[in-house]
């Protein structure tokens, strides 16, 4: 009898640990199947972004930056708490989309039928393209600068690590058939680089025109005039399972820019 109540609670205890565990494997994986419903019934929307003048920075006291104030006013729309992340790399911020760390990637991120396969994107939040930054004449001993893609055989180009132009630039390879190389940089964003090209360190770095405009204002030795790209969707991105999210936040950027909010937030770092 006593080894029949000693065998009965062993099977007990194990039930208990493989329900327990059969638990937290749905728990674990469940994030990574989160959507609308289980972010509202949280209250809480994962956001990750970028710390740059575009994404999220402080100056002196305040808290700036496009992204930043766009995540705010959907916060605002939403009636949701956003916990809003930092992070350089967009690999490193698509990576925790798929782990379920973030559940929106609040940058501008290029749309590309590669990407489409695996991601959602938002309504467009911004237009862009890719741009040549080299220095003038006048800043660069007179020689000209590069005007023709085909100049570009042979010459190297820096972009910050996993930035979305080397996608471009391997296809504009193809398509001159001749090679360009290309430098990753872990350390510098794509202002970092605009200013190194302005002082002389490297030659070349390719950005986003908008970003590049803005830099020209304060380094007039700076050339962005010449095309790497054609007009290009920027948007937001959420996981392929999140259909609901990225609704939602359509619904939302749609109060937004109704209200006149879109436009005020937008002139305020494009058009300064």
């Amino acid at each position: 009898m006593k080894r029949k109540l000693i065998l009965y609670l062993y099977i007990a205890i194990l039930i208990a640990v493989i329900a327990t565990m059969y638990s937290l494997r749905r728990s674990a994986g469940s994030s990574t199947d989160r959507d609308y419903d289980a972010i509202h019934a949280e209250g809480v929307l994962n956001v990750v972004t970028e710390y740059n003048r575009h994404g999220f920075f402080v100056s002196g006291d305040t808290t700036e930056g496009f992204q930043y104030e766009l995540i705010r006013a959907i916060s605002t729309v939403s009636g949701l708490e956003v916990h809003l992340f930092l992070e350089m790399s967009l690999a490193e911020s698509f990576k925790g989309l798929d782990n379920g760390k973030y559940d929106l990637i609040a940058c501008n991120v290029p749309v590309t039928t590669e990407l489409r396969e695996d991601y959602l994107f938002t309504d467009p939040v911004v237009f862009n393209k890719q741009v040549l930054v080299q220095r003038t004449a006048a800043a660069n001993n007179a020689v000209p600068p590069v005007r023709n893609q085909l100049e570009l055989a042979g010459k190297t180009l820096h972009i910050p690590q996993n930035s979305p132009s080397m996608l471009r630039l391997q296809n504009l390879q193809h398509e001159i058939g001749d090679t360009i190389y290309v430098l990753e940089d872990a350390l510098y964003s794509a202002e970092q680089l605009i200013i190194m090209v302005a002082k002389g360190d490297i030659d070349f770095a390719v950005c986003d025109r908008r970003i590049a405009s803005i830099a020209m204002k304060q380094f007039p030795e700076i050339d962005i005039g010449t095309d790497i790209g054609f007009m290009q969707l920027q948007s937001w991105a959420v996981r392929k399972q999140s259909v609901a999210l990225r609704d939602s936040i359509n619904s939302w950027f749609d109060r937004i820019r109704s209200a006149g909010a879109f436009n005020d937030i937008y002139k305020r770092y494009y058009n300064p």
